[in-house]
């Protein structure tokens, strides 16, 4: 070897280049100007030879071999750089050519990564994970991860053989952020990273801003054009405005995908564009506003329904691709169907492709396991007091939100982030810095996420899933809100299902389960939630949990039990097939059975039709949900009885009496109390023939009479149906 080359060669860090456990392999590969000319290094493991061929020209500088390994060096008499291409050629013969990819500068704007670090970067997803770009005409894919422990990572695909020598990545100093843009890598290709550990192992991790995954079980992440999808719902998104729900109707139906509809071709999955049109037939017939989505993000277990995540960034290939998703959401918004997504930040898996022990240290998860690990559930916690770690989560509800249209982010399981001893027992937890159970990390966390969406995406809804009393889910952070529209209202859940299970003989003694959310109700925005949970692991559809010796009381019972839900403030929210009366319990294996051939089934799915067409054609029964002054209870003492009279009303002067019997036992000449001396129409009853009801219903207007009633001057008598709901309009 010439002796100024020679001299040139950093012989330890070679060393370090060949063995890839170097951060920063630009220090040597690449080219760079010295006092002696022109100084070119490049490795290729197990090559041979090498050379530079100089495009636009025939010149050819064959390379010097430093190291057998694959290591080589050649010094040129020029005082500028050369645009050139390296040629390898292989013990086996085999040649490949490529740029040198250590030649180009780092790409990743420093203010973007300055506020990465500190956890206010609402658009890193557009510069870590796999991008496709452009450099100087030449066309390629910027790769970059954050993992700043790590000895070395790496780049690995089909492209370089899964060598982790190959395309060895840049460290940029101060951010933990490793970067390398591979020119000649296109849409498609299938990718991890590699990354050597201290000790020396070797873990190979999916991108966790990779846009797009390999269907399970393989976890690699697969390169994707973010911006190649031409999007048509600009009037739907011009028009939305998530302040303007709460006075609006808000009627979700809730879906597992794969459990939706079964295939045409017989495949496992159902893709998102074959989904798309089925949706949308059931949705609009039946008048939902809303669709609910359980989580869409890529999973390894198909039995977690989505909810242990490891692809954050990317749609599960389950259905198809990323651009397959974003049809699905175009044809939602174009058919006026909002569609709202499960969000899942406070847990993931162990899954060693996933972010557990991302770069060789806790990274993602607290070190602490009292903090770290839910031991329940066998998933880990996130650290919400690192930024970098709060940014990954912060910009991906803004990812769903921006990139994907969502019209609303559902925060899973918020209950499990706010609490410290969450599923523990006495010693498994650490109290906060105040003695206290709160953990103030996961409650900062979470006004930072909603404060940033609020800003960044003005008209999607933020709903909390949160089973507990934690006061002040909703409403604005300023006011020391957690920064939610809206929070789930399981307590009303809980009792509801709990006394609509109950024999109507007994139900009396719980008649306060069915009156106690009225307490509680102008608390929090709420939305009166019937959920999947209800409904798998055994505890049966929501037809099967209504007594009943045969499917006509069975059904009368749930006609009383919708009709309730849907004249109670609060916005809907009712999981796919309990609206067709299903029988089976769901679960993630089975498909949704929309064949209705029974006479008495296919009327109550026109009932639930035309409870929903009311619910969302009357101000007075959505109007006013979170508005004290829109509910008035006119009785809500007869226990004896089981039946319960209120009314709802509008801001329009619309008033509505509803009277709701628990029993199968008809009430003739009922007498209630009334708001006001007038008529009283009925506008819409459950036991109507049609709906498959008895048919004894109030056909004529029913005038008041100066009759003391329920505290009331005027009063009525009407028939209250038998284990039924009337709902009366003061005319």
């Amino acid at each position: 070897m010439d002796k100024k080359l020679y001299d040139l060669m950093n012989w330890p860090d070679i060393e370090g280049i060949v063995y890839s456990d170097l951060v920063h392999p630009k220090s040597l590969l690449g080219q760079r100007i010295t006092k002696h000319g022109l100084l070119i290094q490049a490795y290729y493991p197990a090559a041979v030879k090498a050379t530079v061929k100089v495009k636009g020209s025939k010149v050819c500088h064959e390379m010097e071999m430093a190291d057998e390994e694959g290591y080589f060096a050649i010094l040129i008499s020029e005082k500028k750089k050369l645009d050139y291409i390296l040629v390898f050629e292989l013990e086996d013969g085999t040649v490949i050519e490529t740029e040198d990819v250590y030649n180009y500068p780092s790409l990743i704007p420093a203010k973007e990564l300055k506020a990465f670090v500190a956890g206010n970067s609402t658009e890193i997803y557009k510069y870590l994970g796999a991008h496709l770009t452009e450099v100087d005409g030449v066309k390629g894919t910027l790769f970059a991860v954050w993992a700043p422990n790590a000895m070395r990572v790496s780049v690995v695909g089909d492209f370089n053989g899964w060598d982790g020598r190959v395309h060895q990545m840049e460290m940029i100093d101060d951010y933990g952020v490793f970067e390398l843009f591979i020119p000649g890598i296109t849409e498609g290709a299938i990718y991890k990273y590699e990354i050597r550990m201290k000790g020396n192992a070797l873990v190979f991790k999916a991108d966790p801003y990779g846009f797009r995954s390999e269907l399970r079980p393989g976890t690699a992440s697969i390169v994707y054009d973010c911006d190649k999808f031409k999007w048509t719902d600009s009037k739907w998104i011009e028009n939305r405005d998530a302040d303007k729900y709460k006075n609006k109707p808000l009627s979700i139906y809730e879906i597992y995908p794969a459990s939706f509809k079964a295939t045409e071709d017989g495949s496992e999955f159902i893709n998102y564009r074959e989904l798309a049109p089925a949706v949308i037939d059931h949705v609009k017939k039946m008048g939902y506003t809303h669709v609910g989505l359980m989580p869409v993000m890529e999973h390894p277990l198909d039995a977690s329904w989505g909810y242990q995540i490891t692809g954050y960034y990317a749609p599960t290939s389950r259905y198809g691709t990323p651009d397959d998703f974003k049809y699905f959401m175009n044809e939602m918004h174009k058919a006026g169907i909002g569609v709202i997504l499960d969000w899942v930040p406070g847990y993931f898996p162990k899954d060693e492709a996933g972010l557990s022990v991302f770069d060789g240290t806790c990274l993602y998860e607290h070190a602490d396991k009292r903090k770290g690990e839910h031991l329940e559930w066998g998933t880990l916690i996130y650290n919400y007091a690192r930024p970098e770690v709060a940014n990954f989560l912060m910009a991906n509800a803004i990812f769903w939100a921006n990139e994907y249209h969502a019209d609303g982010i559902r925060m899973d399981a918020v209950a499990s982030m706010l609490y410290l001893d969450y599923g523990r027992r006495q010693g498994e937890w650490e109290p906060n810095m105040y003695g206290g159970h709160e953990n103030l990390e996961a409650v900062e966390f979470i006004k930072k996420v909603n404060t940033a969406v609020k800003k960044n995406c003005k008209s999607v809804m933020l709903i909390a899933e949160e089973s507990t009393a934690w006061p002040k889910v909703t409403g604005d952070v300023k006011d020391d809100s957690l920064g939610f529209d809206y929070k789930w209202n399981t307590g009303w859940m809980n009792d509801f299902i709990e006394f609509m299970s109950t024999d109507p003989l007994f139900r009396k003694g719980q008649y306060d389960e069915l009156t106690f959310s009225m307490i509680y109700n102008y608390s929090e925005d709420f939305i009166l939630t019937l959920p999947h949970t209800e409904f798998s692991h055994g505890r049966g559809s929501l037809y099967a949990k209504m007594p009943g010796a045969t499917k006509a009381e069975k059904l009368s019972n749930l006609r009383t039990a919708f009709a309730y839900m849907y004249t109670h403030p609060g916005k809907k929210l009712m999981f796919m097939g309990q609206d067709i009366a299903l029988a089976d319990e769901w679960w993630e294996g089975a498909r949704v059975n929309w064949n209705l051939e029974d006479d008495e089934v296919k009327a109550f799915v026109e009932f639930v039709k035309d409870l929903n067409k009311l619910y969302t054609k009357e101000v007075a029964l959505h109007g006013t949900d979170f508005n004290p002054e829109g509910f008035e209870w006119i009785n809500n003492i007869s226990a004896n009885e089981c039946v319960l009279s209120y009314v709802r009303k509008a801001d329009n002067g619309d008033e509505f009496v509803i009277i709701a019997n628990f029993t199968p036992v008809e009430r003739a000449s009922y007498k209630i109390g009334v708001p006001h001396a007038g008529k009283y129409k009925e506008i819409f009853n459950s036991n109507d023939v049609k709906y498959g009801g008895n048919g004894n219903v109030n056909k004529r207007a029913i005038t008041s009479k100066k009759d003391e009633c329920d505290g009331r001057e005027d009063s009525i008598r009407l028939t209250v149906p038998s284990m039924g709901v009337t709902i009366l309009k003061y005319t």
